[in-house]
């Protein structure tokens, strides 16, 4: 079976915001195929079917932060201003702040858009939430059977055991000096 979207494009669309894994508006109208503005609209006409365990609007800090992480943001905006603006430019800025929906939120779009498209495009959203779930869940499965299996063996499998630890763990970037350095030969 093809998929519709390939499930890297999804993941990516995928953010950890107030714990929770979610998914903006303007991505999953993209993904839809509608505009960010009726998707909302849909959801308002539908508001008690979205708890806020379902779908949640973001602060002004948390979108900022967000538009800053995920490189969207364009040369010459400053923080506070891009929600600010009443007669925007199309597809500069928003009007309003975004809306996150969680996997649940997700499940509940395709009854309130009821199209095929959406239909489709939500089963591989929920196929992709329970992949990630799955990864999760095996890396802790893993770490933790590395735990038991070194409290079982001395220590001359110690190395190998912090040998696996390092390689399970993220690599974090080591990050070089700013400025200039002055040479005292020079």
């Amino acid at each position: 079976m093809k998929e519709l979207i390939p499930v890297e494009i999804i993941e990516k669309k995928i953010y950890l915001i107030r714990g929770e894994k979610v998914m903006l508006d303007s991505d999953l109208a993209v993904l839809y195929e509608v505009e960010t503005f009726n998707l909302n609209k849909a959801v308002k006409r539908n508001i008690d079917r979205f708890t806020p365990d379902f779908m949640f609007q973001l602060t002004k800090e948390e979108a900022y932060s967000l538009r800053f992480q995920i490189g969207i943001l364009k040369p010459g905006e400053q923080e506070g201003t891009q929600y600010e603006t009443t007669k925007p430019g199309r597809g500069q800025h928003r009007k309003y702040l975004p809306y996150v929906f969680t996997e649940q939120g997700v499940a509940m779009l395709s009854s309130v858009l009821n199209s095929q498209r959406s239909i489709e495009v939500n089963i591989q959203i929920m196929r992709t939430f329970v992949k990630l779930r799955e990864m999760l869940s095996t890396h802790k499965d893993l770490a933790r059977k590395l735990a038991d299996m070194e409290k079982k063996y001395d220590s001359q499998f110690k190395v190998v055991f912090d040998a696996i630890k390092q390689l399970m763990s993220p690599v974090v970037p080591k990050k070089g000096k700013i400025g200039f350095r002055r040479d005292k030969d020079a």
